[in-house]
């Protein structure tokens, strides 16, 4: 009985999973079939462009995610700590691949439920239907509020704009790897007014320049 009651309290940290009675997250435990992972830190978990056929869960851990522009021109990297599922919404739609990379920062514990167990999920559980819905439902009314948010009036405002609008999660350290010159063409700028923006930013603290590289220690510093 212990290893169901250990599961149990591992997906109760979902989103998924929350609200769900105790015979029915049982039930969860006991009739899905799910696979239990441990990798070491250095290995490649996601590949961006790998079909999304599973449910990945990380329920201990640290993952380096990356991001690559549909140019190739520039990539953002990022730190995602454990609990974490990866791109849930890529199981289905027209576009059903991850487009991110993951690799693991340090030994991480996975649970994996295959597309094939998610689908007899939605169909028996109306709690974790009921969540996926609320989850997918809640990305989509995000995004399309996005247009109707007030612009941002300042060039620093249009840089820390950027840099949330690339962001998977919005708090914690990120690498931009970008020249100032591709981020003044997105930004329809000059080079020297997104230099001297970049550096009284890195003289407040906020961020550190390097040839080709922005690191970021906390993003969510650059909103106080």
């Amino acid at each position: 009985m212990s290893t169901p009651l250990h599961l149990y309290d591992k997906l109760l940290q979902f989103t998924l999973f929350q609200g769900m009675s105790h015979a029915d997250l049982m039930e969860v435990v006991t009739h899905t079939k799910i696979g239990f992972h441990k990798l070491p830190m250095g290995k490649r978990l996601i590949s961006a462009g790998e079909p999304c056929n599973r449910l990945t869960f990380l329920i201990n851990g640290t993952l380096q995610t990356e991001h690559m522009a549909d140019n190739r021109a520039y990539r953002i990297v990022e730190r995602l700590s454990a609990p974490y599922l990866p791109e849930p919404e890529r199981l289905f739609g027209i576009h059903q691949q991850f487009t991110h990379t993951y690799t693991t920062l340090t030994d991480v514990n996975l649970i994996t439920i295959d597309k094939q167990e998610v689908m007899l999920l939605l169909e028996t559980q109306l709690v974790f239907r009921l969540n996926m819905l609320n989850q997918m439902a809640t990305e989509t009314q995000r995004l399309l509020h996005h247009p109707w948010r007030t612009c941002p009036k300042s060039l620093r405002e249009r840089i820390i704009h950027f840099f949330f609008a690339h962001c998977q999660y919005p708090a914690g350290p990120k690498t931009f790897y970008i020249l100032m010159q591709q981020l003044a063409d997105l930004l329809n700028d000059s080079r020297l007014d997104i230099s001297l923006a970049l550096n009284q930013m890195q003289e407040d603290g906020l961020l550190t320049l390097h040839r080709g590289r922005i690191e970021i220690p906390m993003i969510e510093r650059l909103l106080m």
